[in-house]
């Protein structure tokens, strides 16, 4: 990992292939390279570098280059340190063949000691490298055919995009559990690994499948499986405009996006609310309701930001569906022996769409046979594709690495989801009314949070120089004093934890101390109580503490050292208002502390490798 794109037409391959690598850059990476064809000499150029694209560029920046091909890659480190050597393109022993790579060979070692035997050199730490050397094996003039043979000795994933000097004019491209399409364009395709590097030249994008390889030259592309059976597949149509992801005079992507919560909840329950029956209407699970109306029992999975929102959506489902529900990290569920039967109904969570460890349990629960289900953002991804039915967020693109409007374009279809099949079950047409009135109001209160900004700002300022945080909740906030954690640690670099507050007694509560803030999310709900007395042991402990209390609490403001007030809503909806706050919160935090806030060091945003 971490993004490919490829370009092969009758424009030069350089300044467009760079374009796509920028457009990328919110991916998160650590070097960067091109392969291209040189057309005046007639020979492949390999240029790679160790840290940013704009080094890159600046590698091209003179050269009177043309290309009408090239691939390229931005990579962020699995096999061997970030360097020059380990960045991508690899190539063979002859310089004939040149590759880009998503995605991790998992038999790479097998593999590189029986190419070794037959005499071929390696000179990077990567896993990649083997499938050079694996194509040039078969190589005997077909660029296509050796790559199909090579393939067939691999075991693992990935997204490939291949040239070669000796049957040029074309890149031949391949799939298995990596993202990868091809864009079209008029005489001139685009490969990429992400709508986002193409959609600024063609909104026309076919998506590969698993198994599946692509031959592109100029005038056209074909698409076969690893048995080279022929496959058509209509193109599908980009909806968004890269223009939507610029910063619109905000500093950051990740303050913007914070800033676009009021929006990306009406889009994510515009046409879905059906007020006078207090129904919610998801057209992406229209064809299974019956199968849903009949499920005793719901697993979900997912990852990081996805597993804290999914942690919430069970506490929703759970009370208003009245359906046993568990939630599983996706990477932990692959390697356990789930029991499953057939009244169970499982639930992939994944902003991209292809999060490799949430479609490999994914791949599971459909090998038994259940019924699945996603939640996803991204139009096409695996997941949308997979899975029986779905939901789409409609959060629009996410460019921060960190995510903030699509964790609350989740809890908001996680509520959406337990009043369809509340409704389905035991919940009175009444409250249906009022969650779905309660949901449409949420717009309005995020945005009286917002106003609080400068307020966080200058509390971001007061705690900006402590090393160590923690993060209480109970209840249905109780995933969000987690993703309050994670937040902090992500962007500011800060060691913070999330914790259920009634564990504290129970360890955690020997770590305070004057210079050990906490964070509190203490509401004006049914574990208020409770709350206010894990924040008094806190305070006679000397422990500084910050409060995200409800609106009117002024009781708790002469007990604690400060206090954020978010308006009052549902119980079940009070996590969409709770992290509106914490985001700002480490965002000021990080900004104050020098970070890279939409490009946190070692992450990246679609996490498509295990």
């Amino acid at each position: 990992m971490c993004g490919i794109v490829g370009y092969i037409g009758k424009q030069n391959a350089i300044p467009i292939s760079l374009d796509g690598l920028k457009r990328l850059e919110y991916r998160g990476y650590d070097s960067a390279g091109m392969a291209l064809f040189d057309s005046q000499k007639n020979k492949i150029i390999c240029v790679k570098v160790a840290g940013k694209v704009d080094s890159l560029e600046e590698r091209f920046r003179n050269s009177n280059i043309f290309s009408n091909c090239a691939i390229a890659h931005t990579r962020w480190a699995t096999h061997g340190i970030p360097s020059i050597k380990n960045a991508h393109p690899h190539n063979d022993c002859k310089k004939n063949i040149y590759l880009v790579h998503n995605g991790i060979i998992e038999n790479y070692k097998f593999l590189k000691e029986k190419l070794k035997e037959e005499g071929h050199k390696f000179y990077s730490d990567t896993d990649t490298e083997i499938l050079a050397h694996l194509i040039e094996k078969f190589f005997s003039g077909n660029l296509e055919e050796a790559v199909v043979q090579a393939l067939k000795l691999v075991k693992g994933t990935y997204g490939l995009a291949v040239i070669s000097k000796n049957d040029p004019g074309k890149i031949v491209a391949a799939r298995n559990s990596s993202p990868l399409l091809i864009g079209l364009g008029r005489d001139e395709f685009i490969i990429a690994s992400d709508p986002s590097a193409v959609v600024s030249y063609t909104k026309k994008v076919v998506y590969l499948e698993d198994g599946e390889v692509a031959v592109i030259t100029p005038e056209d592309f074909s698409i076969t499986n690893l048995r080279q059976r022929k496959i058509i597949r209509p193109h599908v149509n980009l909806k968004w405009d890269f223009e939507e992801a610029t910063k619109a005079g905000f500093p950051h992507f990740m303050l913007k996006e914070i800033f676009e919560i009021p929006e990306t909840i009406q889009n994510s329950t515009r046409g879905r609310l059906i007020f006078d029956e207090g129904l919610a209407k998801l057209g992406g699970l229209e064809l299974v309701l019956d199968e849903l109306r009949g499920i005793s029992r719901m697993v979900i999975c997912a990852c990081g930001t996805a597993y804290l929102a999914s942690l919430a959506g069970e506490y929703m489902i759970e009370e208003y569906a009245g359906l046993p529900t568990e939630v599983e990290y996706a990477s932990e569920f692959r390697y356990r022996k789930p029991i499953l039967n057939q009244n169970t109904a499982f639930l992939a969570v994944s902003q991209s769409g292809e999060t490799a460890d949430t479609l490999a349990a994914l791949r599971e629960a459909k090998r038994k046979g259940i019924l699945s289900l996603g939640v996803v953002n991204t139009v096409g991804s695996s997941v949308a594709r997979e899975t029986d039915a779905g939901v789409y967020n409609h959060a629009g693109p996410e460019i921060g690495v960190a995510s903030t409007k699509a964790f609350v374009s989740q809890l908001t279809v996680f509520a959406l989801f337990a009043l369809l099949l509340g409704r389905q079950r035991q919940l009175s047409s009444v409250m249906g009314q009022r969650i779905a009135k309660e949901i449409s109001a949420l717009p309005e209160k995020v945005k009286e949070i917002l106003k609080l900004n400068s307020q966080i700002r200058n509390l971001a300022k007061k705690y900006r120089d402590y090393n160590h945080f923690l993060y209480l909740g109970r209840k249905y906030n109780y995933p969000i004093a987690l993703e309050g954690a994670l937040k902090l640690k992500e962007i500011s670099y800060i060691h913070a934890e999330g914790y259920g507050a009634g564990e504290m007694k129970h360890g955690p509560i020997a770590l305070i101390d004057k210079n050990f803030p906490t964070f509190a999310i203490a509401l004006s709900d049914s574990v208020y109580e409770k709350m206010f007395s894990n924040i008094m042991e806190i305070k006679a402990r000397e422990g500084r503490v910050i409060v995200l209390a409800t609106n009117g609490n002024n009781e708790i403001k002469k007990m604690v050292d400060d206090v954020i007030y978010v308006p009052k809503t549902l119980e079940m909806l009070s996590p969409i208002l709770a992290v509106v706050p914490l985001q700002l919160f480490a965002y000021h935090i990080g900004v104050l502390r020098g970070c890279d806030i939409d490009k946190p060091r070692n992450l990246a945003k679609s996490v498509t490798v295990e």
